[in-house]
């Protein structure tokens, strides 16, 4: 992704390649985290799961035009995500798997290709 792109590549994709700070899809690299929806994938300015509030979940909801899951990719070590933030999918009908981002770039790509409506949060790492 480039500045001149908004940090958002339309449509969906899997990721190809995930380290040195960044991601690999879409024939292109991004530095840094990302929120990948079946609508497209867009840069986030996240360092950390902890960082992720209300207004990320609500933007990620409305722009999914509806999910199944969301996986949360909490960087290097597993963070749990916030109960609230949780009960928010829940109540949305959406079910929330966190886990390390190596291991949630796999489980995002897997249900990519079962073609579930999914979304993820992945925090570089």
């Amino acid at each position: 992704m480039t500045s001149s792109d908004g940090g958002y590549v339309p449509g969906r994709h899997k990721i190809d390649d995930y380290g040195g700070g960044g991601f690999r899809f879409a024939d292109m690299s991004h530095r840094g985290s990302i929120l990948a929806l079946p609508s497209g994938v867009r840069a986030v300015p996240l360092t950390s799961a902890a960082e992720i509030d209300d207004s990320m979940i609500d933007s990620a909801l409305s722009e999914s035009g509806g999910l199944d899951v969301f996986v949360v990719g909490t960087g290097k070590d597993l963070l749990p995500l916030a109960g609230g933030l949780r009960a928010k999918l829940r109540a949305a009908g959406v079910g929330c798997e966190t886990m390390a981002t190596g291991a949630a770039v796999r489980t995002y790509n897997v249900l990519v290709d079962e073609n579930r409506r999914v979304g993820a949060f992945l925090i570089a790492v």
